[in-house]
Order: C-alpha cells, then sequence, then structure tokens
C-alpha cells in the first residue's frame, strides 16, 4: 500500500514538473532589448509580417530572342519560371520574345523607361548608350565565362557595371553564358587580313569595330532576321553564337565555311537587367533569391551550351558537311592588335570608362597569368594524351 501510494504521489510530482516546464517553454524567454538577438528576431517577425501582406508583383520581361529560342529564350523563361516559385508565387513574370511587346534592339529603353520590367540579352547591344556597355558583354581577346565571374565578383566589376547602367534606370546582373563561342559562318575562306576588306558581316558591338577597321562593314541584326539576310546575300558573313543556335537557325544552308577561333567574343555575357525603381521595390530576401537564381542560371547555361555545342557540331559536320575552319595566326594577330588599340580608345571616353577598362585589363593580366601557369600547361597535356576522350 505504502508503494502505490508512493508511486501516485511520484506520478503527479512529475506530472506537474512537466506541465511547468512545457508552460515555461511556451513564454517568451527574456531578451535584452539592446541585444541583436531581440533586433533580429523583431526584424524577422516584421519582414515575414511585410512579405506576407504585400501584393503580387506581375513583372514583364521583354528578350532580345526569337520565340523558343535554345539556350537563351528557353533560359529566360526558366529564370522567370524559377523566380516565381522561389518566391512562392509573390514574384510573377511573363516573358515576351523578340517583337511580341517591343522590337528586339528597344528591350534596354523600354526596361529604362519603366514600359517593360526586366530585359534579358547582352549588354554589347546598347553601346550606343555607353561605349562601355560593351566590356560588360563581350570584349575579343577578352575575359571568358568563368573569367568574367572572377572580374564581377573580386575585381570590381560589379560595382562598376552598376554606376554605369544607373543613370539610365537599370539595375545589371549576370543569368546566362554561351561559352566559347564560334568565329563565324562565311560564303569565302579568309586566308589573309585583305580577305576581310569589303566583307559585310553580321557582328555587333566591339567585333564590329574590330571588322570596320579592318576594312569591313559591320551589321547588327537580331537572330530572328540573320538567316533572310545571309540567304539574300545581304551580308556575306556572320557570327552568332555556336554550333547548337547555328544549327537550329539553319545557318549551315546558306553558308559554305564555318570558322572557329572566336575572337570576338571568348562568351556573351548575357544580362537581366531590371528596371532600377522595380529593384528596389523588391525587399531584400527577394533580391537574394533573384541574385541566387541568376547565379545558377548563368552557371548551369554554361554547362549547358558546352554539353549541346559539342553534339550539334558533330552533327554539322558529319551529317551536313559543313566545312570547318580556323583563321590563320596571322589574321589573329591583326585581329589581336586592332582589338587592343580599340578597347584602349574605348577606355579614355570618359573617367567611369577609364575605370572600367584599368579594373576589366587588371583582371585579364591576372588571369592570363595564373592560366599560363595553372591551366594552359594541363590543356596542352590533355589533347595530347590518346588514352582519355579519344578512346570513346
Amino acid at each position: 500500500m505504502k508503494r502505490r501510494i508512493f508511486l501516485k504521489n511520484s506520478a503527479a510530482l512529475g506530472a506537474t514538473v512537466v506541465a511547468g516546464a512545457s508552460t515555461t517553454a511556451c513564454k517568451p524567454s527574456p531578451v535584452d532589448p539592446n541585444s541583436g538577438a531581440y533586433q533580429n528576431a523583431g526584424a524577422s517577425q516584421n519582414l515575414a509580417s511585410s512579405s506576407s501582406s504585400r501584393p503580387t508583383l506581375e513583372l514583364s520581361m521583354v528578350t532580345v530572342w526569337p520565340k523558343n529560342f535554345p539556350g537563351l529564350g528557353t533560359r529566360a523563361e526558366e529564370f522567370a519560371r524559377d523566380i516565381g516559385v522561389a518566391t512562392n508565387g509573390r514574384i510573377r513574370i511573363r516573358v515576351y520574345a523578340a517583337d511580341e511587346l517591343v522590337p528586339a534592339l528597344q528591350a534596354f529603353d523600354a526596361v529604362s523607361q519603366g514600359n517593360a520590367d526586366i530585359y534579358h540579352g547582352p549588354d554589347y547591344y546598347w553601346q550606343g548608350k555607353h561605349i562601355m556597355f560593351n566590356f560588360f558583354g563581350a570584349v575579343p581577346f577578352g575575359l571568358d565565362a568563368t573569367e568574367m565571374v572572377q572580374w564581377l565578383r573580386y575585381g570590381g566589376g560589379q560595382e562598376l557595371w552598376e554606376e554605369l547602367a544607373s543613370p539610365f534606370n537599370v539595375r545589371p546582373m549576370l543569368c546566362n553564358a554561351t561559352g566559347m563561342q564560334m568565329g563565324g559562318w562565311f560564303n569565302k575562306e579568309i586566308n589573309s587580313v585583305e580577305d576581310l576588306q569589303g566583307l559585310k558581316m553580321r557582328i555587333p558591338g566591339f567585333g564590329g569595330e574590330i571588322i570596320t577597321r579592318m576594312g569591313g562593314t559591320p551589321v547588327t541584326l537580331p537572330g530572328g532576321e540573320i538567316f533572310l539576310s545571309l540567304s539574300q546575300g545581304n551580308i556575306d558573313a556572320t557570327e552568332w553564337i555556336g554550333p547548337w543556335n547555328d544549327l537550329a537557325l539553319g545557318f549551315h544552308q546558306v553558308a559554305d565555311y564555318y570558322y572557329t577561333s572566336a575572337y570576338h567574343e571568348p562568351s556573351a555575357s548575357i544580362c537581366a537587367g531590371w528596371n532600377l525603381d522595380v529593384w528596389n521595390s523588391l525587399d531584400e530576401s527577394e533580391q537574394k533569391i533573384v541574385e541566387a537564381l541568376a547565379e545558377m542560371h548563368y552557371s548551369r547555361s554554361l554547362a549547358e551550351f558546352n554539353a549541346r555545342n559539342a553534339n550539334a557540331l558533330r552533327q554539322l559536320v558529319s551529317e551536313h558537311g559543313v566545312q570547318l575552319r580556323q583563321f590563320p595566326p596571322s589574321v589573329m594577330e591583326a585581329l589581336a592588335d586592332v582589338a587592343a588599340d580599340i578597347a584602349s580608345e574605348f577606355g579614355q571616353t570618359d573617367e567611369i570608362s577609364g575605370r572600367i577598362y584599368n579594373s576589366y585589363m587588371s583582371t585579364l593580366a591576372e588571369v592570363k597569368e595564373w592560366k599560363g601557369v595553372a591551366d594552359e600547361p594541363y590543356y596542352m597535356a590533355r589533347r595530347l594524351s590518346e588514352r582519355f576522350g579519344d578512346a570513346i
């Protein structure tokens, strides 16, 4: 009997202790109102309350790409979709292909003026706004896709890019990369620098200025207009991107020679340019989500282009009989010399041009020094191997 009474009393006491502990756990612990923990907790509650009470943002993205264009138009759609998913539908973006809402080459103006919210395209298309937009799209003989990230993230490039774009009410960010491009499609072989004289070639931006200095005529055309112009003889040559996209546009049907050694675009850095007012209306968590997704899509697009290009090039050569060529060393040397002169001239345009030029070239010097020691000897040794890759 005494034992039963003891167990009963013990159980009652335990229940009281547990109940007390539960009550204590439900009560907020005292926090010093001046401590960081208190402030962070309050900020989190306010942020959650603010985000849940804000209306859905319905935004428009205008692109420079044809509808459903592989790797570029499709990547813009995926980027917009992922932003919607990651923000639980708080930000919804409708994507417009070139000419659906505005012409391709008016995408920047549409965002700058508030007639659209985001553009998706390479910033060298906007060199008419400021010549140094070229440095954030592609610089001939300059930084490749991974090196571009090095400059923007660790060489001060992103801050300079934002400073350049802010007077136009634009906030830029990398969101897509094409990887190493091809030299272009030509209706005649290029055996010397003389073969570039009189050449009428679709090539925008910095690369177009090189063609001008070499005695040719550059033409800027959006992707959807190139095939017709080349087939009708309005241009003699065109660069675009690489085998995957070039195959999709059918350039092999209207040009005989396909050149590698893409001196003009080691990679096209594709930008998501946000209307600055729209960007500033996002809260910090939303901005971080967008930036993280942009970086993910940049990395993923680079991997996709490398994979698709390899297969498409094999198809162009083996199934369509495309004649693959490489620019002679004498031509490449001449192009590089002209590119260096132009870059230096661009860098003297105004004060911000000088700072962008010096920053970019500083990173390029670091890249050449380090990769000359590490990457290039490795690639050379790998090419000589007959036991890795070649046996497939």
